[in-house]
């Protein structure tokens, strides 16, 4: 239709004038008109010593090795390295997404503008941590777990369930990290320490103000309708979830403690920080304790 011929005008209609009449985009024509290629394109420049095939098999390997779900293109590619395989980032990532390997994801809402700027990672630990809670369900009924997270190293220093999620409870991941960190639990033990929560009715009650003051710890609310200002331990529920409370059930609130006791022997041991290099928060923390005792 494009190159017939105008009776008025005596020259041809066109594809644009076309299109603009058959409200149909051009770009539709154009690639309509392209032949089907007879393989998928590819990169310039050599393969490597390892075939895609091959590749792809390895990186089916470290996909059911991984303790973890959920685990995206950058961590495959980090422990394919810690495994002695050498390849690109993007050619693990382009081979996770033809093969349909990579981790499920969503596409965030719209958001206004920020409430805050910087960043909520110190550079060091036991500077500021984050608490939070989520829910889940047991064969008692529904359970209440409380976290608290490290910003720095991003290790889970504290991890508690409980069927009632008063205020009571949500101190007590913090009482466990301050006597993993801390050595013990008294009286300013833990001045220095800023502990970022939202504004729950658990964390902003006289109870657990009192004993963050007790332990010298500064209270750091976050900012109203910003999750992200927690961000720390909301990015751990997230793990905590997809790698745990999703995949498994619990008859009784005490298994369901158990089972969190050994997630975050596993996590603190094996989740890898990219912003580290790729390396478990066990290790920032220990690095970081071995600096400080040699300087002192």
């Amino acid at each position: 239709m494009s190159r017939a011929v105008s009776p008025s005008g005596g020259r041809p209609y066109g594809l644009a004038r076309v299109c603009r009449v058959w409200r149909a985009a051009r770009s539709t024509v154009y690639r309509r008109r392209t032949l089907p290629r007879a393989a998928p394109p590819r990169r310039p420049g050599p393969t490597g010593p390892m075939p895609d095939a091959e590749l792809v098999d390895a990186i089916r390997a470290v996909l059911a090795a991984s303790p973890f779900h959920g685990e995206g293109h950058r961590k495959v590619w980090a422990r394919l390295r810690h495994g002695g395989v050498r390849t690109s980032r993007r050619r693990v990532l382009r081979l996770m997404r033809e093969h349909g390997l990579l981790a499920p994801s969503r596409a965030g809402a719209p958001r206004g503008p920020r409430a805050h700027d910087g960043t909520i990672i110190p550079g060091a630990v036991d500077v500021m941590w984050g608490t939070d809670l989520t829910t889940t369900w047991t064969g008692e009924g529904q359970a209440a777990v409380f976290v608290a997270i490290d910003h720095c190293s991003a290790d889970c220093v504290g991890l508690h369930a409980a069927l009632r999620a008063t205020r009571f409870e949500a101190l007590e991941p913090i009482r466990q990290g301050v006597r993993r960190c801390f050595g013990g639990f008294a009286k300013d033990v833990a001045r220095g320490l800023a502990v970022r929560h939202d504004h729950g009715s658990q964390y902003m009650s006289d109870a657990f103000q009192r004993e963050l003051r007790f332990l010298g710890i500064e209270s750091s609310p976050a900012f109203v309708r910003a999750p992200e200002g927690n961000g720390c331990a909301e990015r751990f529920i997230r793990t905590l979830k997809e790698n745990l409370l999703w995949i498994r059930s619990f008859d009784t609130v005490e298994e369901l403690r158990r089972a969190l006791i050994e997630f975050r022997e596993t996590y603190n041991a094996t989740w890898l920080i990219e912003r580290h290099g790729f390396r478990p928060p066990s290790a920032i923390r220990q690095d970081q304790l071995s600096t400080a005792a040699l300087a002192a």
